[in-house]
């Protein structure tokens, strides 16, 4: 589990075509305090495990469906990337919950400076749009951020505030460019729920007390 408060940004060394996916090597700093091999980290956006820590860089190893439903198959060498460490339990938590799991790939159609903010303007997968409200969470490249419009049916707008421009790689970003995305948890699970209501996938102790807490 993630909090979308990104650490710092490291810098992708190196990129390799493998049989089953891509090994991905990543130069770092901060991150690299107390990381170990099996750890979880968060690599814009995309919760990877650690097969191999180095001499100021780190090893992820990434199979073909993380391939085909991210931006890791544009990862070059020197691309700057988004860290994140997993939450220490008993540790403050900002942000909002970021599993780490991308449900589908952005295009930023605008990214406009506005005295000293930045609003950028992407679209969203139909993976994406149910679960997105306004003045909602969502993670863009792993970066927890608040929507702060939704234009049109697809579309989704947030603000970055300074310091998020200076401390994240969203600064690299252009119309066309693709940012990996995932939807609020939260919102995804009271989607299921209510479909779930709908279709009558409900236990009767579970509607029982639903019919207690006044819902029916």
């Amino acid at each position: 589990m993630f909090s979308g408060i990104v650490e710092e940004i490291g810098t992708v060394e190196t990129a390799t075509d493998t049989a089953n996916g891509r090994e991905i090597v990543i130069r770092a700093e901060r991150v690299l305090d107390d990381l170990k091999t099996a750890d979880s980290i968060n690599v814009d956006g995309v919760c990877q495990t650690v097969v191999e820590v180095g001499t100021g860089t780190f090893r992820v190893q990434t199979i073909a469906t993380t391939l085909s439903r991210t931006t890791f198959g544009e990862f070059r060498s020197g691309r700057p990337v988004n860290l994140e460490r997993s939450i220490a339990a008993g540790g403050r938590f900002g942000g909002h919950f970021v599993q780490g799991h991308v449900d589908g790939v952005g295009t930023v159609s605008s990214f406009r400076r506005e005295g000293e903010m930045w609003r950028l303007r992407f679209s969203l997968p139909e993976a994406v749009w149910p679960y997105t409200i306004l003045h909602g969470s969502i993670a863009v490249d792993g970066v927890s951020l608040t929507v702060n419009a939704l234009p049109e049916a697809g579309t989704a707008e947030v603000a970055l505030i300074p310091y998020t421009y200076e401390h994240t790689n969203l600064s690299r970003l252009a119309p066309g460019g693709r940012v990996n995305l995932e939807a609020d948890m939260i919102g995804k699970y009271v989607v299921r729920a209510i479909a779930g209501l709908e279709q009558g996938e409900v236990s009767r102790d579970l509607l029982e007390r639903l019919g207690e807490w006044g819902i029916e």
